[in-house]
Protein backbone atom coordinates (compact mmCIF):
# COMPACT_ATOMS: atom_id res chain seq x y z
CA UNK A 1 0.00 0.00 0.00
CA UNK A 2 1.37 3.38 -0.99
CA UNK A 3 2.34 5.80 1.78
CA UNK A 4 3.36 9.37 1.02
CA UNK A 5 5.28 11.42 3.61
CA UNK A 6 6.54 14.97 3.58
CA UNK A 7 6.79 18.34 5.23
CA UNK A 8 4.69 21.46 4.75
CA UNK A 9 6.05 24.97 5.47
CA UNK A 10 4.21 26.56 8.39
CA UNK A 11 5.16 29.88 9.98
CA UNK A 12 8.95 29.64 10.37
CA UNK A 13 8.74 25.88 10.86
CA UNK A 14 7.35 22.80 9.11
CA UNK A 15 4.56 20.25 9.60
CA UNK A 16 5.18 16.55 9.03
CA UNK A 17 2.36 14.70 7.25
CA UNK A 18 1.70 11.10 6.24
CA UNK A 19 -0.88 10.01 3.65
CA UNK A 20 -1.94 6.39 3.43
CA UNK A 21 -3.42 5.27 0.09
CA UNK A 22 -3.11 8.76 -1.48
CA UNK A 23 -4.80 7.59 -4.71
CA UNK A 24 -7.86 6.17 -2.93
CA UNK A 25 -11.15 6.98 -4.65
CA UNK A 26 -13.25 7.99 -1.64
CA UNK A 27 -13.36 11.24 0.31
CA UNK A 28 -10.16 11.64 2.39
CA UNK A 29 -10.20 11.20 6.15
CA UNK A 30 -8.10 13.84 7.95
CA UNK A 31 -7.06 12.92 11.49
CA UNK A 32 -6.17 15.20 14.41
CA UNK A 33 -4.16 13.54 17.16
CA UNK A 34 -4.34 14.07 20.90
CA UNK A 35 -2.12 15.69 23.48
CA UNK A 36 -1.47 18.53 23.40
CA UNK A 37 1.94 17.14 22.58
CA UNK A 38 1.28 13.63 21.32
CA UNK A 39 1.95 12.38 17.76
CA UNK A 40 0.26 10.72 14.81
CA UNK A 41 1.97 7.40 15.70
CA UNK A 42 -1.00 5.47 17.07
CA UNK A 43 -3.07 6.55 14.06
CA UNK A 44 -0.99 4.14 12.00
CA UNK A 45 -3.40 1.54 13.41
CA UNK A 46 -5.88 2.97 10.87
CA UNK A 47 -3.73 2.04 7.85
CA UNK A 48 -5.87 -1.03 7.23
CA UNK A 49 -8.96 1.15 6.88
CA UNK A 50 -7.31 3.13 4.07
CA UNK A 51 -6.74 -0.06 2.10
CA UNK A 52 -9.98 -1.85 2.87
CA UNK A 53 -12.15 1.22 2.25
CA UNK A 54 -10.11 2.58 -0.70
CA UNK A 55 -9.86 5.89 1.15
CA UNK A 56 -6.92 8.27 1.55
CA UNK A 57 -6.12 8.86 5.22
CA UNK A 58 -4.09 11.90 6.16
CA UNK A 59 -2.39 12.15 9.55
CA UNK A 60 0.21 14.61 10.75
CA UNK A 61 2.24 15.69 13.75
CA UNK A 62 1.01 19.00 15.12
CA UNK A 63 3.60 21.73 15.55
CA UNK A 64 5.74 21.03 18.59
CA UNK A 65 5.09 17.26 18.42
CA UNK A 66 6.83 14.23 16.92
CA UNK A 67 8.45 14.98 13.58
CA UNK A 68 7.09 18.54 13.76
CA UNK A 69 8.93 19.22 17.02
CA UNK A 70 10.75 22.52 17.39
CA UNK A 71 13.18 23.80 20.00
CA UNK A 72 11.71 24.91 23.31
CA UNK A 73 11.31 28.57 24.19
CA UNK A 74 8.24 29.37 22.07
CA UNK A 75 5.54 29.46 24.73
CA UNK A 76 3.56 32.00 22.72
CA UNK A 77 2.77 29.31 20.11
CA UNK A 78 1.00 26.81 22.32
CA UNK A 79 -2.64 27.73 21.91
CA UNK A 80 -5.54 26.49 19.80
CA UNK A 81 -5.17 29.33 17.28
CA UNK A 82 -1.71 28.14 16.24
CA UNK A 83 -2.87 24.57 15.72
CA UNK A 84 -6.01 25.66 13.82
CA UNK A 85 -3.92 27.82 11.50
CA UNK A 86 -1.70 24.79 10.96
CA UNK A 87 -4.74 22.68 10.10
CA UNK A 88 -5.96 25.28 7.59
CA UNK A 89 -2.47 25.53 6.12
CA UNK A 90 -2.29 21.75 5.70
CA UNK A 91 -5.70 21.58 4.02
CA UNK A 92 -4.71 24.33 1.59
CA UNK A 93 -1.31 22.82 0.82
CA UNK A 94 -2.69 19.31 0.19
CA UNK A 95 -5.79 20.64 -1.59
CA UNK A 96 -8.16 18.94 0.83
CA UNK A 97 -11.32 20.74 -0.27
CA UNK A 98 -13.69 18.02 0.91
CA UNK A 99 -12.85 15.81 3.88
CA UNK A 100 -14.15 13.71 6.70
CA UNK A 101 -12.61 15.11 9.89
CA UNK A 102 -11.56 12.92 12.81
CA UNK A 103 -10.29 14.16 16.18
CA UNK A 104 -9.14 12.07 19.11
CA UNK A 105 -8.96 13.54 22.63
CA UNK A 106 -7.28 16.96 22.30
CA UNK A 107 -7.68 16.54 18.54
CA UNK A 108 -11.43 16.48 19.14
CA UNK A 109 -11.17 19.75 21.04
CA UNK A 110 -9.38 21.31 18.06
CA UNK A 111 -12.07 19.90 15.81
CA UNK A 112 -14.85 21.51 17.84
CA UNK A 113 -13.04 24.86 18.00
CA UNK A 114 -12.42 24.72 14.25
CA UNK A 115 -16.05 23.99 13.42
CA UNK A 116 -17.58 26.48 15.84
CA UNK A 117 -15.17 29.42 15.60
CA UNK A 118 -13.82 29.16 12.05
CA UNK A 119 -16.84 27.74 10.19
CA UNK A 120 -14.77 25.78 7.61
CA UNK A 121 -16.19 24.60 4.31
CA UNK A 122 -15.99 21.11 2.87
CA UNK A 123 -16.43 19.10 6.09
CA UNK A 124 -18.62 16.12 5.20
CA UNK A 125 -18.64 14.44 8.63
CA UNK A 126 -17.05 14.83 12.04
CA UNK A 127 -15.86 12.04 14.34
CA UNK A 128 -15.41 12.96 18.00
CA UNK A 129 -13.23 10.21 19.46
CA UNK A 130 -12.89 10.13 23.27
CA UNK A 131 -12.91 13.90 23.56
CA UNK A 132 -14.60 16.68 25.54
CA UNK A 133 -16.63 19.84 25.08
CA UNK A 134 -16.07 21.28 28.57
CA UNK A 135 -12.90 21.61 30.64
CA UNK A 136 -15.01 22.14 33.75
CA UNK A 137 -16.86 18.87 33.27
CA UNK A 138 -13.59 17.10 32.37
CA UNK A 139 -12.09 18.21 35.68
CA UNK A 140 -15.12 16.99 37.61
CA UNK A 141 -15.21 13.63 35.85
CA UNK A 142 -11.49 12.86 36.03
CA UNK A 143 -11.54 13.57 39.75
CA UNK A 144 -14.48 11.20 40.06
CA UNK A 145 -12.45 8.53 38.25
CA UNK A 146 -9.60 8.98 40.71
CA UNK A 147 -11.94 7.68 43.41
CA UNK A 148 -11.95 4.31 41.61
CA UNK A 149 -8.24 3.85 42.33
CA UNK A 150 -6.88 2.32 45.54
CA UNK A 151 -6.83 4.57 48.61
CA UNK A 152 -3.05 4.98 48.62
CA UNK A 153 -2.98 6.15 44.99
CA UNK A 154 -5.85 8.52 45.70
CA UNK A 155 -3.97 10.03 48.64
CA UNK A 156 -0.81 10.51 46.55
CA UNK A 157 -2.73 12.28 43.78
CA UNK A 158 -4.54 14.46 46.30
CA UNK A 159 -1.24 15.42 47.90
CA UNK A 160 0.32 15.97 44.46
CA UNK A 161 -2.38 18.46 43.52
CA UNK A 162 -2.31 20.19 46.89
CA UNK A 163 1.45 20.76 46.77
CA UNK A 164 1.54 21.13 42.96
CA UNK A 165 4.36 18.61 42.94
CA UNK A 166 3.96 16.61 39.73
CA UNK A 167 7.52 15.34 39.35
CA UNK A 168 8.11 13.25 42.47
CA UNK A 169 8.61 9.51 42.09
CA UNK A 170 5.39 8.81 43.98
CA UNK A 171 3.36 11.29 41.92
CA UNK A 172 4.62 9.87 38.62
CA UNK A 173 3.81 6.32 39.75
CA UNK A 174 0.30 7.35 40.78
CA UNK A 175 -0.28 9.08 37.46
CA UNK A 176 0.95 5.95 35.68
CA UNK A 177 -1.64 3.91 37.58
CA UNK A 178 -4.36 6.31 36.42
CA UNK A 179 -3.11 6.19 32.82
CA UNK A 180 -3.13 2.40 32.67
CA UNK A 181 -6.62 2.23 34.17
CA UNK A 182 -8.33 4.87 32.04
CA UNK A 183 -6.11 5.83 29.08
CA UNK A 184 -3.82 3.16 27.60
CA UNK A 185 -0.88 0.81 28.04
CA UNK A 186 1.43 -0.37 29.18
CA UNK A 187 2.65 -1.18 25.68
CA UNK A 188 5.28 -3.90 25.30
CA UNK A 189 7.98 -3.75 22.66
CA UNK A 190 7.92 -6.80 20.42
CA UNK A 191 4.33 -7.64 21.36
CA UNK A 192 2.33 -4.49 20.67
CA UNK A 193 2.42 -2.74 17.27
CA UNK A 194 5.66 -0.82 16.71
CA UNK A 195 3.78 2.46 16.26
CA UNK A 196 2.71 2.24 19.93
CA UNK A 197 6.17 1.50 21.35
CA UNK A 198 8.12 3.90 19.12
CA UNK A 199 10.07 6.48 21.12
CA UNK A 200 8.51 9.94 20.85
CA UNK A 201 10.32 13.26 21.30
CA UNK A 202 9.27 15.10 24.43
CA UNK A 203 6.65 17.80 23.86
CA UNK A 204 6.48 18.83 27.49
CA UNK A 205 6.48 22.57 26.84
CA UNK A 206 3.47 22.49 24.51
CA UNK A 207 1.53 20.23 26.90
CA UNK A 208 2.21 22.36 29.98
CA UNK A 209 1.57 25.68 28.24
CA UNK A 210 -1.64 24.55 26.52
CA UNK A 211 -3.07 22.16 29.11
CA UNK A 212 -1.11 22.39 32.36
CA UNK A 213 0.98 20.27 34.68
CA UNK A 214 -1.93 18.09 35.78
CA UNK A 215 -4.05 15.81 33.63
CA UNK A 216 -6.96 16.56 35.96
CA UNK A 217 -6.88 20.36 36.39
CA UNK A 218 -6.23 22.32 33.18
CA UNK A 219 -4.41 25.59 33.82
CA UNK A 220 -2.94 26.45 30.41
CA UNK A 221 -4.28 28.32 27.40
CA UNK A 222 -7.12 25.79 27.06
CA UNK A 223 -8.40 26.28 30.60
CA UNK A 224 -11.44 28.28 29.47
CA UNK A 225 -12.48 25.81 26.78
CA UNK A 226 -16.29 25.57 27.14
CA UNK A 227 -18.12 24.56 23.96
CA UNK A 228 -21.02 22.38 25.06
CA UNK A 229 -23.61 25.06 24.35
CA UNK A 230 -22.08 25.66 20.91
CA UNK A 231 -22.18 22.08 19.66
CA UNK A 232 -25.51 22.92 18.03
CA UNK A 233 -23.51 25.02 15.55
CA UNK A 234 -22.09 21.84 13.98
CA UNK A 235 -24.24 21.18 10.92
CA UNK A 236 -22.68 18.04 9.42
CA UNK A 237 -23.26 14.46 10.64
CA UNK A 238 -21.37 13.60 13.84
CA UNK A 239 -20.06 10.25 15.06
CA UNK A 240 -19.08 9.92 18.73
CA UNK A 241 -16.77 7.05 19.68
CA UNK A 242 -15.79 6.45 23.32
CA UNK A 243 -15.06 3.76 25.89
CA UNK A 244 -16.83 2.56 29.01
CA UNK A 245 -13.55 2.80 30.97
CA UNK A 246 -12.46 5.98 29.19
CA UNK A 247 -11.35 9.15 30.97
CA UNK A 248 -13.61 10.76 28.39
CA UNK A 249 -16.43 9.28 30.44
CA UNK A 250 -19.82 8.09 29.18
CA UNK A 251 -21.41 11.02 31.03
CA UNK A 252 -19.27 13.56 29.19
CA UNK A 253 -20.12 11.93 25.87
CA UNK A 254 -23.82 11.83 26.75
CA UNK A 255 -23.70 15.58 27.42
CA UNK A 256 -22.08 16.13 24.01
CA UNK A 257 -24.50 13.80 22.25
CA UNK A 258 -27.53 15.55 23.73
CA UNK A 259 -26.16 18.96 22.72
CA UNK A 260 -25.58 18.08 19.06
CA UNK A 261 -28.57 18.86 16.84
CA UNK A 262 -27.32 17.54 13.48
CA UNK A 263 -27.45 13.89 12.38
CA UNK A 264 -25.60 11.98 15.12
CA UNK A 265 -24.60 8.54 16.31
CA UNK A 266 -22.74 7.35 19.39
CA UNK A 267 -20.83 4.08 19.80
CA UNK A 268 -19.85 3.20 23.37
CA UNK A 269 -17.24 0.44 23.60
CA UNK A 270 -17.69 -1.63 26.73
CA UNK A 271 -14.12 -2.95 27.02
CA UNK A 272 -12.26 0.22 26.08
CA UNK A 273 -10.27 2.93 27.76
CA UNK A 274 -9.25 6.26 26.20
CA UNK A 275 -7.55 4.66 23.20
CA UNK A 276 -10.69 2.87 22.09
CA UNK A 277 -9.32 2.31 18.59
CA UNK A 278 -6.66 0.08 20.14
CA UNK A 279 -8.65 -1.69 22.85
CA UNK A 280 -11.47 -2.74 20.49
CA UNK A 281 -9.74 -2.07 17.20
CA UNK A 282 -11.67 -4.24 14.74
CA UNK A 283 -15.12 -3.16 15.92
CA UNK A 284 -14.04 0.48 16.11
CA UNK A 285 -12.73 0.45 12.52
CA UNK A 286 -15.84 -1.33 11.24
CA UNK A 287 -18.14 1.22 12.88
CA UNK A 288 -16.10 4.16 11.59
CA UNK A 289 -16.02 2.78 8.05
CA UNK A 290 -19.78 2.24 8.06
CA UNK A 291 -20.36 5.84 9.18
CA UNK A 292 -18.01 7.38 6.62
CA UNK A 293 -19.53 5.42 3.74
CA UNK A 294 -23.01 6.49 4.75
CA UNK A 295 -22.11 10.10 3.98
CA UNK A 296 -19.73 9.81 1.05
CA UNK A 297 -20.78 11.26 -2.30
Amino acid sequence: MEIKEGYIPFLEYKTYYRIVNPKGKKTPLLMLHGGPGSTHNSFELFDSLAKEDDRPIIMYDQLGCGKSKIEEGHKELWNSHTWILELENLRKYLKLDKIHLFGHSFGGMLEIIYLCDYKPKGIKTVTLSSTLSSVKLWEEETHRLIRHLDSNTQAIIQNMEKKKDYESKEALAAMEEYYHRFIFGPFIEGIDPECLTRVKPSAKESYIEAWGKSEFSPSGTLKNYEYTDRLKEIKCPVLIQSGQEDESTPFQNKVMYDSITSIKHWNLYKRSRHMTYYDEHDLYITDLMKFLNQFDD
